[in-house]
């Protein structure tokens, strides 16, 4: 590593250690999964903040993002979306994986399952298109466009944690209304005044991508899109290069790092008043395992979903009063686009209809824009049952991000 890599690993790790001095006591974690576990910390370039994905409005294109809590792309990492199809809510019958990897210098080379290849420097606001010119790819810096009052949040949870005592057959924890009250005043303030955001200018690495429907939806206009980071080999790392233009797609080292909705793993899976040690564990197996092995989470999600459901002062009205049957689908960590659809505004709306919600709309993509709260949607309905009533305070980023022109988050 060179001198400046040196340095900048250096900041950006001491940025990340303050940043978890501040949301950390007691395990507590509340960016979206800004701040992970101690194996991707280590390596900021392996932690992925959010990840977005909608219809683009000429529905013709996915759009994806995946941010990155470093300023750089690792080239010791690979960075892939997968993108499942399928019928139903649910249910998927077809997938397709999209790889990019980065050479010393960040410049990016980007498999399309079978359908596309891009290689060089994406890092200019129109990025570069695949030699079939099936999807265009961005790799740069841009603003991160997720928002959150974190030291707001911190001081909510706090309340909790130091009033939580008798609870229900469900362990739903049973606070009195001053508690309640206190919990949800300290979430809207910043050290009792105006809510902040904690994230406001903070840089991002985008990895940004505009793919052609009918490339991901070969199972159905439903699509179910998750992210993951995987740690390649010296092996597969000192091939690159030897064959020629439009090389077979790499093969998928070890998985360090997954995610899809946000604050499932930090919010939920890590358990909200668990010890360090029993969360990054958590964590740790969360981040590592393979699709097949995801309901396993369902029993600490449960757990949380019933501390949640207290924040207002009411149990059982949460989303779903059965916890178990809403761990469950919230453990299939994939984020739902209905790709039908050109309308994008609500976060969850593929959820919502699928599960009967009252007022959900079943003519929206779903899935998540850089523009959605999806932060206060999902407290909301994990505590009150709603789409609103449950905040932080804030309901936007301190900049402009757009859902329709490439590479969609604001420069930084």
């Amino acid at each position: 590593m060179t001198l400046a890599r040196r340095t900048f690993a250096a900041s950006t790790c001491s940025a990340l250690l303050a940043l978890g001095a501040l949301l950390a006591p007691r395990g507590w974690s509340y960016a979206s999964d800004h701040l992970d576990t101690p194996t991707v910390i280590a390596d900021p370039a392996a932690d992925i903040g959010d990840v977005y994905a909608w219809t683009a409005p000429d529905g013709r294109h996915l759009n994806l993002v995946m941010d990155i809590v470093a300023h750089r792309f690792s080239d010791r990492l690979q960075y892939v979306f997968h993108v499942e199809s399928g019928q139903r809510f649910g249910r998927t019958s077809a997938a397709t994986t999209i790889v990019c990897r980065f050479d010393v210098a960040n410049a990016v080379e980007c498999w399309a399952g079978d359908v596309d290849y891009v290689r060089g420097d994406a890092s200019k606001p129109a990025g570069i298109v695949g030699e079939r010119r099936r999807f265009r790819v961005f790799a740069g810096l841009r603003d991160d466009p997720f928002f959150n009052n974190v030291k707001g949040t911190r001081a909510a949870y706090n309340v909790a944690g130091a009033a939580r005592g008798a609870r229900n057959g469900a362990h739903c924890p049973q606070f009195d209304p001053a508690t309640t009250r206190a919990i949800l005043g300290a979430w809207r303030h910043t050290d009792g005044g105006p809510p902040t955001n904690f994230l406001a200018g903070w840089k991002t690495s985008a990895l940004v991508l505009s793919i052609d429907l009918d490339a991901v939806n070969r199972g159905g206009k439903l699509l179910a899109v998750w992210a993951a980071v995987h740690k390649t080999s010296r092996v597969e790392r000192s091939h690159r290069g030897i064959t020629g233009s439009a090389p077979a797609m790499p093969t998928l080292g070890t998985q360090i790092e997954r995610t899809a909705r946000p604050l499932i793993k930090n919010g939920l899976v890590g358990g909200p008043l668990a010890a360090d040690s029993v969360s990054n564990a958590r964590k740790e197996r969360y981040n590592r395992v393979a699709r097949t092995g995801w309901a396993q989470f369902a029993a600490s999600i449960q757990e949380s979903l019933a501390l949640y459901d207290a924040f207002d002062g009411t149990c059982g009205n949460q989303w779903r009063a059965d916890y178990a049957s809403l761990a469950t689908m919230l453990a299939d960590d994939r984020l739902w686009i209905n790709s039908a659809s050109t309308v994008c505004t609500q976060f969850l709306a593929v959820e919502l209809a699928a599960l009967g919600t009252p007022g959900a709309s079943s003519g929206d993509c779903g899935g998540r824009t850089p523009g959605y709260d999806a932060s206060n949607v999902f407290r909301s309905l994990l505590t009150n049952g709603t789409t609103t009533g449950i905040d932080d305070g804030l309901a936007r980023d301190d900049k402009v991000h757009s859902s329709s022109s490439f590479p969609f988050l604001a420069a930084p």
